[in-house]
């Protein structure tokens, strides 16, 4: 089971990746949504923000929080690790439900190309 410490590195990597991109997934990355991503296994969620390329402002919070961010998603840290790291892919995790993902249509087609 990934730690708290390592599903934070790996969302640190995901924003890291999202700045260095270029051409169609640097502009799949022009997002400004809030942004949570809830952890299944250790009971809780990370909120921040997507924009300009980066994910900032991320806090760590217990359990679900209370205001819903316009971007969800939802699976264990350890998926979140291996999504991350290229070991299994956004759109297989999603399709067999390991991955939830709580958005605006526009926003997963988009999200599709940056896990």
């Amino acid at each position: 089971m990934a730690t708290i410490e390592e599903c934070r590195t790996a969302l640190d990597q995901l924003s890291l990746n999202m700045a260095r991109a270029q051409g169609d997934v640097r502009a799949a990355t022009a997002f400004d949504r809030s942004l949570s991503c809830r952890i299944t296994d250790l009971d809780i969620t990370f909120v921040g923000r997507l924009a300009d390329g980066t994910i900032t402002d991320v806090v760590t919070v217990p359990g679900t929080p209370a205001d819903k961010a316009q971007i969800r998603l939802t699976m264990s840290g350890d998926d979140l690790v291996a999504m991350v790291g290229g070991q299994l892919s956004f759109a297989k995790a999603w399709g067999s439900g390991r991955v939830k993902v709580q958005a605006g249509l526009r926003d997963v087609m988009r999200l599709r190309s940056l896990l």
